[in-house]
């Protein structure tokens, strides 16, 4: 993940911030809005955004400019501006940026041996890990026999299913089979957006579009690997990802500070779109892009 660093505790039992949901598995089907992956060579590795102030909009569908976030590349340099945008007469928000792919809470996310889908160097060091579950001293715990992945170690998500035991792989939300987005905590502590809420992502190169839900708490730009391959980029946590051309719609307060099933997330989702208006409400944010091009509808 590469992200924010989590401290995870047996005294706590806290496996990442914010772990208030519970339940549900997520079947295999029905599948929701998931289309097939497209090569993409773009790559981006997003680093830990800086809050601004914020400034006059220009964006049609936009109330205001709800904060700017300053992001770098995964080399520290290059940093440029997201502003992120709320829409009129709520607490919608959304805003354009890249997309780095985040393989936690996938139970072959991380191994000793760096075999897992994403480097170790990403899960943090021995002296500061993240995204990975850890005995009171510090120690990645590791799956046993009987668990999805033994030897791997056990890769946590923030949104988890309190039901089970925090030593449980099943317990986090699995980037490789629930579309899922990540915000900043400064982000969604000033939008008002909770663990388990929805999301409406649009790949505005192609048009692709996908429900999710907001697991996991990071940097600006990242989502899980099914989200990147509904929305047809290159999902390797490793080397895939997408540069820019990323539309983020969030809705706060929508969720239920649980995981969710892929039917529900479809169920919601689709709700929350028809009161939108709509996907030709998300016509006014891409047009501002220039990657943008027609948006395909569910």
């Amino acid at each position: 993940m590469g992200k924010q660093v989590i401290r995870i505790t047996l005294l706590s039992l806290l496996l990442c911030p914010l772990a208030l949901a519970q339940t549900v598995e997520a079947p295999g089907s029905p599948q929701p809005v998931y289309l097939e992956p497209v090569d993409n060579t773009l790559q981006s590795k997003a680093a830990t955004p800086v809050m601004l102030d914020g400034r006059e909009n220009s964006c049609s569908t936009a109330d205001s400019v709800l904060l700017d976030m300053v992001v770098r590349d995964h080399d520290g340099h290059h940093p440029h501006q997201v502003p992120v945008w709320q829409v009129p007469d709520g607490q919608i928000f959304f805003f354009v940026s890249g997309m780095t792919i985040d393989a936690d809470g996938a139970p072959n996310a991380y191994s000793p041996d760096d075999g897992g889908l994403d480097e170790l160097a990403n899960a943090g060091s021995p002296a500061r890990w993240e995204g990975i579950v850890t005995d009171r001293d510090g120690n990645p715990l590791i799956q046993q026999a009987g668990d999805p992945f033994p030897g791997y170690y056990i890769s946590c998500t923030s949104l988890v299913d309190k039901a089970k035991s925090f030593t449980d792989p099943t317990r986090y939300v699995d980037a490789t089979k629930i579309p899922y987005v990540v915000l900043p905590h400064g982000l969604a502590d000033r939008a008002g957006a909770r663990l388990g809420d929805f999301a409406i992502v649009t790949n505005l190169r192609n048009g692709k579009s996908s429900f999710a839900i907001y697991a996991d708490i990071g940097t600006l730009g990242e989502g899980s690997i099914t989200l990147a391959d509904a929305l047809g980029i290159r999902s390797d946590a490793r080397r895939g990802g997408a540069a820019d051309g990323i539309l983020y719609l969030l809705f706060p307060g929508s969720g239920n500070l649980r995981p969710r099933a892929l039917d529900e997330i479809q169920i919601e989702g689709e709700k929350l779109l028809s009161d939108f208006g709509g996907m030709k409400n998300l016509y006014p944010c891409a047009e501002n892009d220039d990657s943008a091009s027609p948006i395909e509808s569910f």
